[in-house]
């Protein structure tokens, strides 16, 4: 799996995988479609995430269990805090905070991810 293709993992990429899948069950989207819009999702979501993320997050909480593998380091942390504080560049200066009974983070270098994408 590239490294792109672990953001259909998230809740809206299980949506947008399960719509899609629905459509091609129906007969109202051809399969080419269906994959020609998931790699372009990837791609969005990937420049999104690098180019227009605009805060500093932290996070604090209780690291219940942690592994890693192949390159993907995943890490369930319960009681969790996220502070967003916005950086010069963001157009917010409100400081954010989420508090999560549990939350699963996963992290790839993807320098080292034996698929990673070549641009």
């Amino acid at each position: 799996m590239a490294c792109s293709a672990l953001y259909r993992q998230s809740k809206l990429g299980q949506s947008l995988v399960d719509a899609l899948d629905q459509l091609v069950e129906e007969g109202k989207l051809p399969p080419q479609l269906a994959l020609r819009v998931l790699d372009e999702y990837d791609q969005v979501v990937l420049d999104a995430l690098e180019n227009k993320v605009t805060a500093k997050g932290t996070l604090k909480g209780h690291l219940d269990i942690y592994r890693y593998c192949d390159n993907v380091w995943t890490f369930i942390v319960s009681d969790a805090t996220f502070r967003l504080a916005p950086t010069q560049n963001s157009p917010r200066r409100d400081e954010q905070e989420v508090k999560v009974d549990q939350c699963k983070i996963v992290v790839v270098d993807q320098r080292l991810a034996p698929n990673a994408d070549k641009e």
